[in-house]
């Protein structure tokens, strides 16, 4: 009988349950440090029993076995300057080469010049681990994470509306919802599991009522009773204006705003201004589907909203979230089934990091560095002096990068992401790294972009290759259990992150055996704190399979929604309304720059490729980039499709080929994000970005810049 292990799929914050049977042949090994290691069968299905997915898996879980052994770092290498070729170098000379550099900087240049970047791709013990050592140990707040270009915008909107991050909502609520509004996420593509839940649903049972917000007519906009394709950079009009029609219809809850909520009068002098003609005339739609859209939210039971990264990675990505919450607010749609605001987490282990405090201005336990209460309760958990913790919340990604050009930071260690592909303003970013004068990397893959930046690059221990805990967007959590040894020399991240600990000198603190020992640690952190996790264990979550928190050892009750009591974590324990205006792009088009560029992601591909980019099934599917544009623009410039063109912004320029749709609004033009310099020479999409970002999340507008757009004659 074929035995199957149970994991995580790696890939988006759905979190679909895997099961992954042992290999059908024994694996023979090669040499070759960056080549094929091993090749093995390994066949991988979705896990049935799994209450997120039930058993559905899209083609990126279905391929993932086969990029385990492609292009694999198995060694540490080094160089010492990026001239130089890499050398093969044991784990010992890594070792002393990093704490001697850690060691160097902390005495010439101080705490603050060293940072690490990491990632959603860790598991949670991996970012935990990665905070003790150096928010705690060594006394610098700058780690930041991907993170930050992905869900940032999602934690300071429900922190600043609720009190706390964390959604409040489960994928239940797919199934129980009257109206589901979906803004700034092509979920079909981006989170196919879930929409295949949601579409099912849908199609039986006719009431039930989809709105789709994006300017592009994607396969989930497809799918709804409406499609308001908006001009991109006006959320918030669309959203004050159905909250100004369901004030003037009377078809709000009074009794909810008044017991339940804070600062509706401000909110009140807001929504007054957005009148429907302001409104259609701001977004590009008509009348009658502005109404359209108030009213399947003001006559549902129950209403359901879904965002992403068309929300959440704009220079107002905080307001756009809390408009959102504040229609929810307004409508009483909180804390009951098939109801809230619910972001869809973008990587595997975002929430995860979340929870761990990954981020620059977070602690474990959804703590804020600036609270001097949430310091010295874990620097007291910690074992550590009272102000060991820095007061200061440390460097976002981007600030990293300007302190890389002022020369402010002296150790850059980046983990499990690729930022020379993925950063905005992507050729400043470059040259930034370019000036690290010592830079680690530390990853799975080899080559990537980011590894021509790194002076030592450590072989990381992947999916599969470690056994480690990942928090989905439903605040579900999963045991993901190895079923492989990493190759050669590969290690856990957080494994590296406790050895250096130990090395410098803080033994006590990372004296731990295995992976079991650091979450068992962690979650006492979370005790009484809102995403408490304190009766979780291993032991529990393999027993009791994947469990939502909060999950107390008080009480061993596990909690679906959150905020069913309409008591929320605020200062007088009410929700908060926003009352945002809107400010529209950081960068709009100009007759020197007259489209607007968004991006985003493929069904197949995963960010950058690094896994996805070895897959040939998806290689096939997706083989290169391309130029969304509508016809009526395509005729303007005398484009014929596939016609190669080039994209320039005032950052940089990048080319495509032309793909002419009715799929993209007239003005409007579409990039995939995924390729870099390694898959595609003059394609990145970030070439052309800008870095202007959220003043309250720091989350860039990836989404959005101004392009103008030159054929290239054949």
């Amino acid at each position: 009988m074929t035995e199957f292990i149970k994991t995580l799929c790696p890939y988006c914050g759905v979190g679909c349950g895997l099961e992954v049977s042992s290999p059908t042949q024994h694996p023979s090994s090669t040499t070759d440090n960056t080549g094929d290691q091993e090749t093995v069968n390994w066949r991988v299905r979705g896990d049935k029993s799994h209450p997120s997915s039930q058993g559905m898996v899209c083609v990126k879980g279905a391929t993932v076995a086969e990029a385990i052994y492609k292009n694999r770092l198995q060694y540490p290498m080094f160089r010492e300057s990026l001239t130089q070729d890499f050398r093969l170098i044991s784990w010992e000379e890594a070792f002393t080469i990093i704490t001697n550099h850690i060691q160097q900087t902390l005495v010439t240049h101080g705490a603050e010049s060293i940072c690490m970047y990491g990632s959603g791709q860790f598991q949670t013990e991996d970012y935990y681990i990665a905070q003790k050592l150096l928010k705690g140990c060594l006394g610098t707040n700058n780690f930041d994470a991907n993170s930050r270009l992905c869900m940032s915008s999602a934690v300071s909107g429900y922190l600043q509306s609720f009190g706390a991050d964390g959604p409040p909502c489960c994928y239940d609520d797919l199934e129980l919802t009257d109206c589901v509004f979906l803004i700034g996420t092509n979920t079909a593509e981006c989170h196919p599991i879930i929409f295949n839940r949601l579409a099912k649903y849908h199609k039986k049972n006719p009431h039930v009522k989809m709105v789709v917000v994006d300017p592009r007519s994607t396969p989930t906009a497809k799918t709804a009773d409406l499609h308001l394709a908006i001009v991109p950079g006006t959320d918030i009009d669309l959203l004050n204006g159905m909250a100004h029609l369901l004030v003037k219809w009377n078809s709000w809850d009074v009794n909810f705003v008044d017991n339940y909520t804070s600062n509706f009068a401000d909110y009140i002098q807001v929504i007054n201004y957005y009148s429907p003609d302001l409104v259609t005339s701001r977004c590009g739609i008509s009348l009658a589907d502005l109404e359209t859209a108030a009213k399947y939210w003001g006559q549902a039971q129950s209403v359901l909203s879904l965002w992403s990264m068309g929300v959440n990675q704009s220079s107002e990505g905080t307001a756009k979230v809390r408009s959102i919450i504040d229609l929810h607010l307004l409508t009483g749609q909180v804390g009951k089934p098939g109801a809230g605001p619910f972001s869809l987490t973008g990587q595997p282990n975002a929430m995860g990091g979340r929870e761990a405090g990954g981020l620059a201005h977070l602690l474990p336990g959804y703590r804020l560095i600036k609270n001097p209460q949430h310091r010295l309760e874990v620097e007291e958990f910690w074992g550590l002096q009272p102000g060991t913790i820095s007061p200061i919340p440390g460097l976002n990604v981007w600030e990293m990068i300007m302190a890389l050009e002022s020369g402010n930071v002296q150790l850059l260690w980046i983990a499990a992401t690729n930022p020379a592909v993925s950063m905005p303003d992507l050729e400043r970013t470059k040259k930034a790294l370019l000036q690290s004068p010592f830079t680690i990397y530390q990853d799975a893959y080899y080559p990537t972009e980011t590894a021509n930046y790194a002076h030592l690059l450590l072989p990381a221990a992947q999916w599969g290759e470690k056994t480690g805990v990942m928090t989905n967007s439903e605040r579900r959590i999963t045991l993901c259990s190895a079923f492989k040894n990493p190759p050669q020399l590969a290690k856990s991240d957080w494994e590296i992150f406790a050895e250096v600990g130990r090395r410098l000198g803080f033994s006590h603190q990372f004296n731990f055996q295995d992976s079991s020992e650091v979450y068992r640690e962690f979650v006492q952190l979370t005790r009484h704190r809102p995403c408490d996790m304190s009766g979780l264990s291993y032991e529990f979550l393999t027993a009791n399979g994947p469990t939502h928190w909060p999950f107390s050892q008080d009480n061993y009750q596990e909690v679906k929604r959150l905020y069913t009591d309409l008591r929320f974590y605020t200062h007088d324990g009410k929700a908060q309304f926003a009352a945002c205006f809107s400010r529209g792009l950081a960068e709009p088009p100009d007759p020197e720059y007259p489209f607007i560029l968004t991006s985003g992601r493929l069904y197949g591909h995963w960010h950058t490729q690094t896994r996805t980019g070895r897959i040939d099934k998806i290689c096939q599917m997706h083989p290169e980039p391309f130029l969304e544009i509508h016809p009526r623009d395509a005729l303007k410039l005398q484009l014929a499709d596939h016609q190669l063109v080039m994209v320039r912004s005032r950052r940089g320029a990048a080319e495509f080929p032309a793909k002419i749709t009715l799929t993209i609004s007239p003005g409007t033009v579409f990039v995939p994000m995924h390729w870099g310099k390694l898959w595609s020479e003059n394609s990145e999409a970030n070439t052309l970005t800008h870095s202007a970002s959220c003043p309250d999340s720091f989350q860039p507008e990836l989404k959005a810049c101004a392009v103008q757009l030159i054929p290239i004659q054949s």
